[in-house]
């Protein structure tokens, strides 16, 4: 079937290219010396129809200039049939060249990228090939080990000096949850994924029965990104911990559509994320990656008529001409500049409000530049803003976790 269908569309792309070449050669027939010198033979045969009317000529002075005019005409329409027969020919030759190379190409193309030896699979059989992938994934230990080094991000010596601090204090009291949480935002700020998430996991099982979705979350998301994006089963496990305890967690369920897309199982993806789109508000910040690729995703499960909301416009935040001049700054004028940032945006949610999502990123970037108390206080007052709102205190909550301000 599949080639019928290729070699029904080849002939229609072949006569799609051949048929305006060979209505071109009936035209320059027309156009041609010898049709040209049939015309003036027919308005000859004209003149002299003319001048025997007028007694210029005699009846048979007009018989013997038609005979020798209509040989001339004979003679016109012959090499006129001739040239267009050429032509044809030549066009026809052309368009078969082109067809060739055409076929050709897309032939080549095809067996570069395309698999030509594998069959059709049937739906049943996709779906045992899914299940065989999600079966045979690898445990944490030896993803971590495949996953390709994380290049590390040059930070001030200043910092560095805090983190190994941090880490000797944490060695020291190996069982302060405060201590193990901002050891864990740190480490994986260095790109130190695989320490990130030990110590996120020390952090965990200390907690016990105690600790929260979001720190169950973090716990799956840093275990993701330490095995180079992969959701590996102990990953999975501890997401389902985490969705457990809160079954509308949106970044859980964000990692649960992920789970199922990295599976070959786009049908069980797809309902994840378009509930998260249509339920979430639009400006929610794992709507970006969803927007980029429902569409595509609708269409493998089976919806292509889908269309998804509207995207909300991009949060706040520097420009690229910022951004630039912040890679040529030294350390200390950007700080600067970030101070400057964050404290514009703190004034603006004062004055005017805004999204949960930019209160989020206000705690954050507090929490980043040591500021935590003030980082507290401004999660006392998310709190009261967005307090009777579950979806919308999320985000806010799930910032203060990671800045440690929660347990």
């Amino acid at each position: 079937m599949f080639w019928l269908f290729c070699a029904f569309l080849t002939l229609a792309v072949g006569t799609a290219i051949a048929a305006p070449l060979l209505r071109r050669a009936a035209t320059d027939a027309q156009d041609s010396a010898a049709a040209f010198d049939l015309q003036v033979y027919r308005d000859q045969l004209r003149e002299v129809d003319r001048d025997l009317e007028r007694d210029i000529i005699s009846l048979d002075e007009a018989q013997r200039l038609k005979t020798e005019i209509g040989r001339k005409v004979l003679d016109a329409d012959r090499r006129m049939e001739t040239d267009a027969t050429r032509r044809r020919t030549g066009n026809a030759l052309a368009a078969l060249t082109m067809l060739g190379l055409l076929l050709a190409g897309t032939f080549a193309l095809y067996l570069r990228e395309g698999q030509p030896g594998s069959p059709d699979l049937p739906i049943a059989r996709r779906i045992a090939l899914a299940e065989r992938a999600y079966d045979s994934r690898p445990d944490q230990a030896a993803a971590e080990a495949a996953a390709p080094a994380v290049p590390t991000p040059e930070v001030d010596e200043d910092y560095a000096t805090l983190v190994q601090d941090l880490r000797d204090a944490v060695a020291a009291r190996p069982d302060d949850p405060q201590g193990l949480t901002l050891l864990a935002t740190s480490e994986a700020r260095l790109g130190n994924m695989t320490a990130a998430r030990e110590a996120q996991q020390k952090l965990v099982d200390h907690l016990g029965d105690k600790v929260s979705a979001g720190q169950l979350l973090q716990l799956a998301a840093l275990m993701t990104e330490a095995a180079g994006g992969l959701i590996t089963p102990d990953a999975e496990e501890v997401l389902a911990r985490a969705l457990q305890k809160d079954p509308r967690l949106p970044q859980g369920r964000y990692m649960l559509g992920l789970l199922q897309l990295q599976n070959g199982r786009p049908d069980r993806a797809f309902p994840v994320w378009r509930r998260l789109l249509e339920e979430g508000p639009p400006d929610a910040p794992w709507n970006q990656p969803i927007q980029a690729s429902i569409r595509d995703l609708a269409w493998l499960a089976g919806q292509p008529d889908y269309v998804p909301p509207e995207a909300a416009p991009a949060l706040p935040g520097p420009d690229g001409d910022q951004m630039q001049a912040a890679e040529d700054m030294s350390p200390q004028d950007r700080q600067q500049m970030i101070e400057g940032m964050v404290a514009r945006l703190e004034g603006r949610l004062a004055e005017q409000g805004g999204t949960p999502q930019e209160w989020a990123r206000l705690i954050g970037s507090l929490a980043v530049l040591g500021q935590t108390d003030r980082a507290r206080a401004i999660y006392a007052e998310a709190q009261s803003r967005f307090g009777d709102a579950p979806e919308a205190i999320a985000p806010i909550n799930t910032a203060a976790e990671q800045a440690g301000l929660i347990q």
